[in-house]
């Protein structure tokens, strides 16, 4: 009975691979190392079960556009478990931990300063946008009408407070020292003349303030999540030939390594298609800005 039931069991086995090798799905060589699956195969595996990526998002703009990737993602194999953070660390600390496959929320110089300070090993997948910075009013109508001792929030942490203060020094508010660069804080103020009262805040608190404020910087991604525009709401902005555009470019973050894992690399093509480009471009009217 055994020898009869291994007998069948072959015979099954044959059937199947004679059924695939006829039907072009499969490959077979003499090598098992050349064993290969088909574009047909993949064609064919596409209505299957959808392997997942977990990735974490700030809310507005990356969760939006990790959306509007998820039709494309699937038509790849893959989908996407979005979670959302409203800070700056705790990202990190899950994509880190491996609770993440990758993130995106941060820029290259934000991404380099905390796995400095952190002994991490985070790596950039793919640049996908700019979010200009821009100033906007509170209490104070224009930056003409900003009187001595005025009050002005910028973000806190470290990359985003020297970005912030670039932008007051672009529009005539302050002079930095030159050897600061995109290191700077307050502490780098050399020239103050208006004695501005500059506030550091968390940057997700500040449009919260805005109206006790004189004005604010406030980040892209929690200006549009407050309903403002950079190109119709802010008094300036970070324009897109400026330093600041090109250092500061929101990614993907993953884990160094997991460069060539079939998901990222299909997650990486599809935000940065040119469907995906067409739809930012729609969507966000100048206030999030390709740079692929």
């Amino acid at each position: 009975m055994k020898r009869l039931s291994a007998l069948l069991l072959a015979l099954s086995l044959c059937a199947c691979l004679l059924t695939a090798c006829n039907s072009g799905t499969v490959e077979i060589t003499d090598d098992p190392a050349d064993f290969q699956i088909s574009p047909e195969a993949i064609e064919e595996g596409a209505g299957g079960p959808l392997s997942v990526i977990t990735i974490g998002a700030s809310p507005a703009p990356h969760t939006e556009i990790l959306e509007a990737a998820r039709t494309a993602l699937n038509e790849l194999g893959y989908d996407l478990n979005i979670v959302e953070y409203n800070d700056y660390v705790v990202p990190n600390v899950a994509l880190n931990d491996g609770d993440l496959d990758a993130n995106f929320f941060q820029h290259q110089p934000y991404l380099d300063n905390y796995n400095a300070e952190n002994g991490t090993e985070l790596a950039t997948l793919v640049a996908v946008h700019y979010e200009p910075l821009g100033i906007y009013a509170g209490k104070t109508a224009s930056l003409a009408e900003l009187a001595d001792g005025a009050q002005i929030a910028v973000p806190n942490d470290g990359t985003n407070e020297a970005r912030a203060l670039k932008l007051l020094e672009a529009n005539g508010l302050i002079t930095l020292d030159p050897d600061a660069n995109f290191t700077a804080t307050v502490l780098d103020i050399a020239d103050n003349p208006k004695n501005l009262n500059i506030v550091e805040m968390e940057a997700a608190q500040i449009p919260r303030a805005l109206a006790d404020l004189d004005l604010a910087v406030i980040n892209g991604n929690y200006a549009i999540d407050a309903g403002l525009n950079v190109e119709t709401d802010a008094l300036a902005k970070e324009e897109k030939e400026s330093d600041s555009a090109s250092a500061y470019a929101n990614i993907v973050a993953i884990r160094a390594g997991d460069e060539s894992r079939a998901e990222l690399i299909a997650l990486a093509e599809v935000l940065t298609s040119d469907a995906m480009r067409q739809f930012i471009e729609e969507t966000y009217s100048g206030a999030v800005v390709a740079i692929f």
